[in-house]
C-alpha cells in the first residue's frame, strides 16, 4: 500500500446521501429519511476504505459481509458483479443497508471509525438498488432442483432470507404469513421513513422469481395446521418473530389514551402504506388497536431502543405538538442506535434520561393525564453487566401526556400448534433450537427448524437473516441424506 493510498482518508471526509428537510419530516413527510447515493459518491466513499487486511467491518456484521471486496467493486463500476457478491452473505442486503445500526456494527468497526467511517451502509444500499434497477437477478441457472419443498412460517427477515436460501439449493419453499403483505415487521413495525415498503414488494418479486411461493393471510393453527404442513411438506422452518410486549406492570397502562408500542406501528403503517387506508383490523390478530388521532397533543413514550425511536419518530409525523422520550438510564446506556437518537432529536423530541416510571396516571372518564417518573442513577451492574437503575427517593414528578405509547421490548412466545408437537421453548418464551445431538437451528421434532427472534428473542434484522440463511443450510443438509 502506498503513502498516499494509506492517508488519502484526511483528504476524502466521510460523507452520507442527502436527507429529507426536517421541516418537511416534522410536517407529515413520511419518505425514506437519506437519499441515495449515486455514482460519484458511491465511488468516492468506496475510495475511502483502506483495505487494512483485517477487516473488523465484516467480522462485526452479524452475517460476515465481503465489505472491502465489494467495495473494491464499486470503485471499478462492477456493480452486477457487487451485487452477486452482497447477496452470497445476506440474502436481504438492500434492506441491512437502510436498517441496520451501522454504527454499532460495522462502521463502529471500521478502521477510520475515529476520523470518519467509511459510509458502507449507503453503499450496500446503492449496489443493490442499482443492480437491481438495470436487470440484475440472482443466477439460477446452476440450481438443480431436488424436488423437496420447505414450509416457512413467517415472511419476515428470518422467514425471507431461510426462503432465499432453500431456493438456491433447489428446494421449493412455500412461506406462511398472516399479514396481507410479506414482509413481517419489516413492512409493518419499521416506519416507511427507515424503509421504504416499494424495497419489500421488490424482494417479493425478486424470490417469487425464484421460485419461492407465498401464501398469505394464512394463519397456522387457525386456517391450516402445523400437520398439515408436516404432511405435505418434507420440513418446517418457524421464524414467527417476537410480537408480545414486555409488560412494565404499571398501574394505569389499561386507560384510554395508552397504547402499547408494536400495535400503534403496525396499524400506523398499514394506513400510511394504503394496506388499509381505513386501519381496519387484521382478521385473525388479536392484539389490535384503534388508532388514536395525535394532532395537536402531548405524547409520551417510554423505553429507549429502537422501537421507542420509530414510535417518537411516528408521533412527530402524526402532528403530535410535543413529544418526549422517557428513559430509565442515561443517553450512553440507550439500547436504541445513536443515529436514531440524533435523528428523533433533530426532529423536535425530548429527550428525559434517568427517569423510571412508576404509574400511569387517570383523570376524568379513564382518560390518560400524564406518568409518574421517578429519578434514577445508575448502581452496580446486573447480571448482563449493564448498571441498575437504582431510584431516588423523593424525586417523582408528573409527566404530563395526552397519549402514552409503552416501548419496553418485545418477547417471543412457543404458539400451542408447535407445543402440541413437542417443541419446547424456555421460560423467557424463545423456541429451543439446536444444541447436542441436532443440527443447527433443529428443534426436539426433527423436521422442525426455528429461527431469528422466536429463538433469540427481540434482536436487529440482520441477526434474524444470519439465523434464517444458516437454518436452511442445515435443512439442506437434513434433505440431503
Amino acid at each position: 500500500m502506498s503513502r498516499k493510498h494509506a492517508f488519502q482518508f484526511l483528504d476524502l471526509p466521510r460523507t452520507m446521501p442527502q436527507r429529507i428537510p426536517v421541516e418537511l419530516r416534522t410536517s407529515g413527510d413520511w419518505g425514506e429519511l437519506y437519499g441515495k447515493f449515486g455514482k460519484e459518491d458511491a465511488q468516492y466513499q468506496a475510495g475511502r476504505c483502506l483495505d487494512c487486511g483485517n477487516p473488523y467491518c465484516s467480522w462485526k456484521c452479524p452475517v460476515h459481509n465481503a465489505i472491502p471486496q465489494w467495495l473494491q467493486l464499486v470503485q471499478e463500476n462492477r456493480i452486477h458483479e457487487a451485487a452477486t457478491l452482497c447477496h452470497s452473505t445476506n440474502p436481504l442486503p438492500e434492506v441491512c443497508g437502510r436498517v441496520c445500526p451501522q454504527d454499532r456494527l460495522c462502521e463502529g468497526s471500521c478502521t477510520l471509525e475515529e476520523f470518519g467511517a467509511v459510509t458502507i451502509g449507503a453503499v450496500e444500499k446503492y449496489i443493490v438498488d442499482t443492480a437491481l434497477a438495470t436487470g440484475w437477478r440472482p443466477d439460477m441457472t446452476a440450481v438443480q432442483p431436488t424436488g423437496h419443498t420447505v414450509a416457512v412460517i413467517g415472511a419476515g427477515p428470518a422467514g425471507l432470507a431461510c426462503a432465499d436460501r432453500l431456493a438456491h439449493a433447489g428446494i421449493t419453499a412455500v412461506v406462511y404469513d398472516r399479514y396481507e403483505q410479506v414482509g413481517g415487521l419489516l413492512q409493518f413495525g419499521i416506519p416507511s421513513f427507515k424503509l421504504d415498503k416499494d424495497v419489500i414488494r421488490r424482494r417479493r418479486d425478486v424470490l417469487e422469481g425464484m421460485g419461492v411461493q407465498f401464501r398469505l393471510g394464512v394463519e397456522i393453527g387457525r386456517d391450516i395446521s402445523l400437520q398439515q404442513l408436516l404432511d405435505t411438506h418434507d420440513a418446517v422452518f418457524v421464524g414467527t418473530g417476537a410480537y408480545r410486549y414486555t409488560d412494565g406492570g404499571l398501574d394505569g397502562q389499561d386507560l384510554k389514551g395508552v397504547l402499547p408500542a408494536l400495535p400503534f406501528l403496525v396499524q400506523n403503517s398499514r394506513i400510511v402504506g394504503g394496506d388499509d387506508p381505513q386501519g381496519r383490523p387484521i382478521a385473525g390478530w388479536e392484539d389490535q388497536i384503534a388508532l388514536p388521532d395525535l394532532n395537536g397533543k402531548r405524547v409520551v413514550v417510554l423505553g429507549g431502543g429502537d422501537t421507542g425511536m420509530d414510535c417518537v419518530r411516528s408521533a412527530v409525523r402524526l402532528g403530535a405538538a410535543k413529544v418526549t422520550c422517557a428513559y430509565r438510564r442515561d443517553e450512553a446506556n440507550m439500547p436504541g442506535s445513536a443515529r436514531e437518537v440524533a435523528n428523533a432529536r433533530e426532529e423536535g423530541v425530548r429527550f428525559l434520561f434517568n427517569r423510571q416510571p412508576l404509574s400511569i396516571e387517570a383523570g376524568a372518564d379513564d382518560e390518560v393525564i400524564g406518568v409518574t417518573v421517578i429519578e434514577t442513577r445508575l448502581g452496580e451492574p446486573d447480571a448482563n453487566g449493564r448498571q441498575n437503575a437504582v431510584q431516588i427517593e423523593g424525586s417523582e414528578s408528573l409527566l404530563e401526556a395526552d397519549v402514552v405509547i409503552i416501548a419496553f421490548g418485545f418477547s417471543p412466545s412457543v404458539p400451542s400448534w408447535l407445543a402440541e408437537h413437542g417443541v419446547e421453548g424456555q421460560a423467557n418464551g424463545r423456541i429451543l433450537a439446536g444444541g447436542k445431538g441436532k443440527l443447527p437451528f433443529q428443534t426436539a421434532h426433527p423436521r422442525l427448524f426455528a429461527g431469528g427472534d422466536a429463538v433469540r428473542g427481540a434482536d436487529l434484522v440482520v441477526t434474524a437473516v444470519a439465523e434464517g440463511r444458516d437454518a436452511a443450510a442445515s435443512i439442506a443438509r437434513l434433505l440431503a441424506h
